[in-house]
């Protein structure tokens, strides 16, 4: 698949890039991309969660009323799960939500998303670019001349760009990454992606090795 590079005025540069069908044009896997997901979301979790079971709670431990006789049910202590104000039963507790997954399947995952991007003529490739300095302006203006305003954008960058990330910062619906730390979520969260030449050689280094 050839896709033709643009400049950041959207205009053509009379170059284009071939799309490495190893990475571009495979057939996407689902379960794969729901494993990914899934450990990545699970990963940003602080797992601090926590609720006061009845032992925990503040107050006496004297008990309310007779075992029997009472007319209703039976009652321990004001910490009850049954009382107002008492404890939880089975409530959160602080875990880990971290979780492990080959390296190969990480690599199918990111394919694969990639892949679904490809098939949504969702890529555009442009040259490489930097600003002068930040400016929230610059870098709407390219994203008007992308034609691709009120989507949402990522970005993806073959090295560390203070400037572009800094003018990009702001916008909503945006992102700005490397493409060393691309992920399957970041790709699948975007309604465009948006890459460098440069990016695109770092992208096949990657997985392609």
């Amino acid at each position: 698949m050839e896709i033709k590079v643009l400049n950041i005025k959207g205009q053509e540069t009379g170059r284009q890039v071939t799309l490495n069908d190893e990475i571009y044009g495979i057939e996407p896997n689902d379960h794969v991309l729901y494993l990914d997901v899934k450990q990545y979301l699970g990963n940003q979790r602080q797992g601090t969660h926590k609720a006061k079971e009845r032992s925990e709670h503040a107050g006496s431990t004297r008990k309310l009323g007779r075992q029997k006789g009472g007319g209703g049910a039976r009652h321990g202590d004001i910490n009850s799960p049954l009382m107002k104000g008492g404890g939880r039963v089975f409530g959160p507790r602080p875990r880990d939500y971290r979780t492990k997954l080959n390296k190969k399947v990480k690599v199918l995952a990111r394919k694969s998303a990639l892949s679904y991007k490809a098939q949504e003529n969702a890529i555009i490739v442009v040259e490489d670019f930097s600003f002068e300095a930040p400016k929230t302006k610059d870098f709407v203006n390219v994203v008007k001349n992308l034609k691709i305003e009120g989507k949402k954008l990522l970005l993806l960058l073959p090295d560390t760009n203070k400037n572009v990330y800094l003018s990009a910062r702001n916008l909503q619906r945006t992102e700005v990454m490397l493409a060393s730390s691309l992920n399957a979520y970041k790709v699948l969260n975007a309604d465009v992606l948006v890459m460098t030449e440069k990016s695109l050689e770092t992208i096949d280094g990657i997985l392609t090795k």
